[in-house]
């Protein structure tokens, strides 16, 4: 395992690119991480924006060992693993800690909804000791815009006391700053690490005591979000706060994930980047000219992004 002084401080959910068929493209998918790993992005592979929840256990096997096998270096990986079938969720993690990653990202069991601390509680544990490995670095990932199934201070108390160390830190993608505050306050002197999931938070998560950020922009914007991760203590850390926060409230005016794709496409030249599998649907004409344009009077720029291509 790494030690935590050489975790990343920023990660990406990685986008998943799909061929014309929507199959994964691991050719386009090994460039991008390599590209993301240039400007020192770590690679939460199978996240939110990874389009994770439309993908097999299969193919999540086969993009992890595609990076593998390319070279791409564990300690650099946090797969996402949770799923709401227990046992689809003990196999992706176990296959994760074979393979030397860094750390799990584990979302809760998301289907039910109204469920208790103590259900939650009970599936951690079974995930837990079902992997049966003390490598095991778990992240919880508590985003209940999303999942609908938000994880509370006491449960991630309860867990820290049954599972210390394995329980390594949380993605807080809440939107809610005082939430985040409270776990770096509260859990942070036991070694938590707290990520804000989203840049947007990312000075007030640093100055505060927290480690950095897991979002989504990371794929488009990353050389800007970790110049300020790891210059947050200098004079211009505001103004480049205000930066990033300019880039993402481009995205954020469409559907993320297309608009991210349809941006990659734009500046690799390599139009199969804009495909995403359904029930997601890409950026019609009108939005990626709309989007062109918002981030082109933003000045945004993607350096290197023609390595993405792979046409």
């Amino acid at each position: 395992m790494t030690t935590p002084a050489r975790i990343p401080g920023v990660f990406s959910p990685v986008l998943t690119p799909f061929d014309e068929r929507h199959r994964p493209a691991l050719g386009r998918y090994v460039k991008h991480c390599r590209w993301l790993r240039e400007q020192s992005v770590g690679l939460a592979i199978f996240g939110t924006n990874s389009e994770a929840n439309s993908l097999s256990l299969a193919e999540k096997h086969t993009l992890l060992d595609a990076l593998l096998d390319a070279g791409v270096e564990p300690s650099a990986l946090m797969p996402g693993t949770g799923a709401c079938a227990l046992p689809d969720a003990v196999a992706l993690t176990q296959h994760a800690v074979r393979s030397g990653s860094m750390g799990v990202l584990v979302l809760p069991p998301f289907y039910y909804k109204g469920v208790s601390d103590e259900g939650l509680f009970r599936y951690y544990a079974e995930l837990i000791e079902g992997v049966g490995d003390d490598k095991l670095r778990m992240y919880l990932y508590h985003i209940p815009p999303v999942s609908q199934v938000p994880l509370s201070l006491d449960l991630i108390d309860r867990l820290l006391d049954r599972y210390p160390g394995i329980v390594a830190g949380v993605k807080d993608s809440g939107g809610d700053w005082a939430n985040t505050a409270a776990m770096i306050e509260r859990f942070g002197p036991r070694g938590f690490q707290v990520y804000a999931g989203s840049e947007a938070f990312l000075l007030q998560t640093l100055r505060a005591g927290g480690v950095g950020c897991i979002t989504a922009t990371g794929n488009v914007n990353p050389g800007p979000i970790v110049a300020l991760q790891q210059r947050w203590q200098e004079a211009d850390a505001d103004d480049r706060q205000a930066g990033l926060n300019a880039t993402r409230n481009v995205f954020q005016q469409f559907p993320m994930i297309p608009a991210m794709k349809a941006a990659i496409a734009w500046k690799s030249g390599d139009a199969a980047w804009a495909t995403v599998r359904p029930p997601l649907v890409d950026l019609n004409a009108g939005q990626t000219d709309a989007l062109k344009a918002a981030l082109e009077a933003n000045g945004f720029d993607m350096p290197g992004a023609a390595s993405l291509s792979d046409a």
